[in-house]
């Protein structure tokens, strides 16, 4: 897997976004595939973590 030319973005009040294609190692040992842009959380409300499902813009997470 390629790690050239990744961008991480922290959005205002929202998630990190990584642009470029990543590699996901969860608690478990699996590992996901990202590619494109994945969102992951920053507020910790998410049901679908790390990756953010919009539960910030229910809290009005400030960040």
């Amino acid at each position: 897997m390629k790690s050239e030319n990744i961008k991480i973005t922290v959005a205002e009040n929202g998630p990190l976004l990584v642009n470029g294609t990543c590699a996901v190692t969860n608690t478990d040992g699996s590992i996901d595939i990202k590619e494109k842009i994945t969102a992951f959380c920053r507020c910790g409300a998410s049901n679908n973590k790390p990756y953010c499902d919009g539960e910030h813009k229910k809290i009005n997470f400030i960040s």
